[in-house]
């Protein structure tokens, strides 16, 4: 089953590991070895985390004569951005209704003396 590519990047972005290996590649492109270092598991491993930051548009991975370097991928969050600027709208109202509920409620607080 094909997962649309919204899904794919949360899904990318569920795993700490790959979360770090974004951070990272946030600061400059690198070799697989080099984003290896930190972590504690097998080359493989790093691997298929990188095919699922790769298949998600996250990142691209080029051979560069015997290394294969990775950077991020200029427009590869965009989608989820323009998905969560949309819900973040949501919340911003919800919790400007609240400020200006509370804010009655303390005004109505005072005037009946705080009991």
């Amino acid at each position: 089953m094909a997962r649309d590519q919204l899904s794919q990047a949360f899904g990318a972005l569920a795993d700490p590991t790959r979360r770090a290996i974004l951070a990272r590649l946030s600061r400059s492109e690198a070799t697989v070895g080099e984003l290896a270092e930190p972590f504690d598991i097998s080359m493989p491993a790093i691997s298929n985390h990188l095919k699922v930051l790769e298949n998600a548009g996250l990142i691209v991975r080029q051979v560069d004569a015997q290394r294969r370097r990775c950077r991020l991928t200029p427009g590869g969050l965009k989608e989820a951005k323009a998905f969560m600027a949309q819900i973040a709208v949501f919340w911003e109202d919800g919790f400007e209704r609240l400020d200006e509920f509370l804010a009655k409620s303390e005004d109505l607080d005072d005037k009946d003396g705080g009991a």
